[in-house]
C-alpha cells in the first residue's frame, strides 16, 4: 500500500499516512488533531544490485536520438 507524506500547516509536523492510491487526493488529519495538513511531493529511488546500469545489471541501450534510441525514433 502506498505512503504518502503530509505537512500540518498548524504545528509543522510531518507524517506518513498509508492508504490506496484511490484514496491519494482525501485529507488526512495531523496525529495533534490539527486539519489544515498538506500533501508534500516525495520521491523514490529505486537502485539495481551491484551494477551501474538499470535493475538486473543490464547494459543500459544505446543510441542517440530524444530517449536514447531505445524506441527506434
Amino acid at each position: 500500500m502506498p505512503r504518502y507524506e503530509f505537512r500540518c500547516r498548524a504545528c509543522g509536523d510531518t507524517f506518513e499516512v498509508n492508504r490506496p492510491m484511490a484514496e491519494a487526493g482525501r485529507p488526512a488529519t495531523c496525529p495533534q488533531g490539527h486539519p489544515d495538513t498538506v500533501k508534500l511531493l516525495s520521491t523514490v529511488a529505486f537502485t539495481g544490485r551491484g551494477g551501474s546500469g538499470p535493475v538486473g545489471g543490464a547494459p543500459a541501450p544505446g543510441g542517440g536520438g530524444c530517449c536514447g534510441g531505445a524506441c527506434g525514433c
